[in-house]
């Protein structure tokens, strides 16, 4: 059963920012866009814009908008952006195509749930169910330096993000750590950054099914 979003407190705040519509936008990069994905050879790391920078915080705090699976430099940002959030300086386990000064519904997430752990793009996604179960973890971000916080999100969601061959719909389950991430992108395609979630959670209250993770070994196996 699908959740409306707007039943479930934790995700209100999208129903608040949401993205805007995409009716009569381009839905290929504007020749802005186009510069700045030019900017730098392919394999280049770009620019992660940061909530310090007044100009580069209005970008942050934009709503996105789709762009077409098979758009013109599609692929020269991909790897641009693949590129940003391996680079050492800054490595991160996922990048939105907002953090890099493009307003596209794009976004790299390291998928943890998957056997090597690779890093996937997602052209459009967004998510279209949210499990009532929550969790709370660290978060950080690659653009907000020297911050982190703990951050209630839904334990898991349901995502749907386009093919980027086929430009068809594809819907996935995921859960866990990997299902966290995802939120924390998909948020910026929103304009939403974590600490808006950390004001929204401070308003909420939730029942703490379990205070302690037990980790155990039979006996005689382990000495302390």
């Amino acid at each position: 059963m699908k959740m409306n979003l707007c039943r479930f407190g934790f995700s209100n705040i999208s129903i608040k920012k949401s993205r805007s519509s995409t009716a009569g936008m381009d839905r290929y990069f504007t020749k802005k866009e186009n510069r700045l994905i030019l900017s730098g050879e392919i394999d280049e790391k770009m620019h992660v814009l940061q909530t310090t920078v007044a100009k580069e915080k209005i970008t942050l705090y934009k709503s996105s908008t789709e762009v077409q699976y098979d758009a013109p430099l599609l692929d020269v940002l991909r790897n641009r952006m693949l590129a940003t959030v391996q680079h050492p300086s800054h490595q991160g386990v996922g990048i939105a195509a907002p953090q890099v000064g493009i307003n596209r519904n794009l976004i790299w997430v390291q998928r943890f749930d998957k056997i090597d752990q690779p890093f996937e793009f997602y052209i459009n996604p967004q998510i279209i169910w949210y499990s009532q179960l929550l969790r709370k973890g660290t978060e950080g971000c690659l653009s907000i330096p020297d911050r982190k916080e703990d951050i209630i999100r839904h334990y898991a969601i349901k995502i749907q993000y386009i093919n980027n061959k086929t430009g068809s719909p594809v819907e996935e389950l995921i859960e866990g750590f990997t299902a966290i991430i995802f939120q924390h992108e998909i948020d910026h395609l929103h304009g939403i950054l974590y600490p808006d979630r950390l004001e929204e959670q401070l308003s909420k209250d939730v029942l703490i099914l379990n205070k302690n993770i037990e980790f155990s070994v039979e006996k005689e196996t382990f000495t302390p």
